[in-house]
C-alpha cells in the first residue's frame, strides 16, 4: 500500500491539470472506440507522466522542498537512491508497456524518453527557451500517444484529429507558462530562468491576451455558436484577468488549474 501511495504522490498535482484534460482531449479527438480503451489511454498518460515527474524531482529535490514540499522526497517517503533507481527502471517499463498497442505509440514513448532525459539530465529546464520548447513537444507527445490508444486504429489518427493536436499544440506553446507562476519562488531559488521569472510583466500580459484570443480563433475553427462561443472567450478572459492580478502563489496555482480547464475547452 506504501508503494502505491508513493506512486500517486508523484503525479497527485498533475491530476488536474494534465491527466484530465489530455484524456478527455483523447477521447473526444481519437474518438473513444469503445468504453475498455479509456482506462488504457488514463493509464498511458499516467505511467509516462509518472516517468517524468520521478525524472524531474530527482534532479532538484531542493525544488521540491520550496514549492511542493508534499511530493514523495521532501516529505521522506522515499529515499533519493530508491528514486532514482525507481527513474530508470521506468524507461523501459515504458517502452514495453508502449509497445503492446503499436509501433507508433512505442515510437513516442521513445521520444518522450529521450526529451525527458534533455529536460532533466542536460538541464533543458533551466531557461525558458528550451524549457517551453520541450514541454510543448512532450505534451504533443502525450495527446498524440493518448489519442491513437483512444482510436479504432492505434496506428493512424485521423485528419480531425491531427488538426486538434496541431491547433491544441500551438495554444498550448503561447500559453504554457501559465504552469510556471505557481514555481517563481522555487525556481528562483535554484536560478532557473522560466517566462515569469525573465519577463514577468509580458508573461501576464500574453495571459491577458492570448487566451480569450484563442477562444474566438478556435471558436471559428470548429464552428461553435455564438452563446457558447461568447462563454468560451468570457471565462478564458477571467482566467487571463487573474494571472494579470492575483500575484501569490497560492492564487497562482488556482488560476493554473482554471487554465488547465479552458485548455480542454
Amino acid at each position: 500500500m506504501l508503494y502505491l501511495q508513493i506512486l500517486y504522490s508523484f503525479t497527485s498535482d498533475d491530476i488536474t491539470t494534465t491527466i484530465i484534460p489530455i484524456s478527455l482531449f483523447a477521447v473526444v479527438a481519437g474518438p473513444l472506440c469503445n468504453f475498455q480503451r479509456f482506462f488504457h489511454l488514463v493509464f498511458w498518460i499516467w505511467l509516462h507522466l509518472l516517468h517524468f515527474n520521478v525524472a524531474n524531482q530527482v534532479i532538484d529535490p531542493q525544488e521540491d522542498g520550496k514549492n511542493k514540499s508534499s511530493r514523495p522526497l521532501p516529505a521522506g517517503l522515499i529515499s533519493l537512491e530508491h528514486a532514482i533507481r525507481l527513474r530508470w527502471a521506468l524507461i523501459p517499463i515504458c517502452l514495453l508497456t508502449s509497445a503492446c498497442y503499436s509501433f507508433q505509440v512505442f515510437a513516442l514513448s521513445f521520444v518522450l524518453t529521450l526529451f525527458i532525459i534533455f529536460y532533466n539530465e542536460l538541464k533543458a529546464h533551466e531557461h525558458w527557451i528550451s524549457k517551453n520548447f520541450i514541454t510543448a513537444v512532450g505534451y504533443a507527445c502525450f495527446e498524440i500517444g493518448s489519442t491513437l490508444i483512444a482510436g479504432k486504429d492505434m496506428s493512424r489518427l485521423e485528419p480531425t484529429a491531427i488538426s486538434a493536436i496541431i491547433l491544441s499544440l500551438a495554444v498550448f506553446t503561447s500559453t504554457l507558462h501559465a504552469q510556471d507562476f505557481k514555481d517563481v519562488e522555487g525556481d528562483r531559488l535554484i536560478g532557473r530562468r522560466t517566462l515569469p521569472i525573465a519577463f514577468p510583466n509580458i508573461a501576464r500580459a500574453t495571459m491577458l491576451v492570448a487566451l480569450p484570443l484563442w477562444s474566438i480563433c478556435l471558436s471559428c475553427v470548429w464552428g461553435v455558436n455564438t452563446l457558447c462561443t461568447l462563454a468560451f472567450t468570457g471565462y478564458a478572459a477571467m482566467v487571463g484577468l487573474r494571472f494579470m492580478t492575483c500575484n501569490t502563489s497560492q492564487a497562482a496555482r488556482m488560476s493554473c488549474k482554471l487554465y488547465s480547464v479552458s485548455d480542454v475547452v
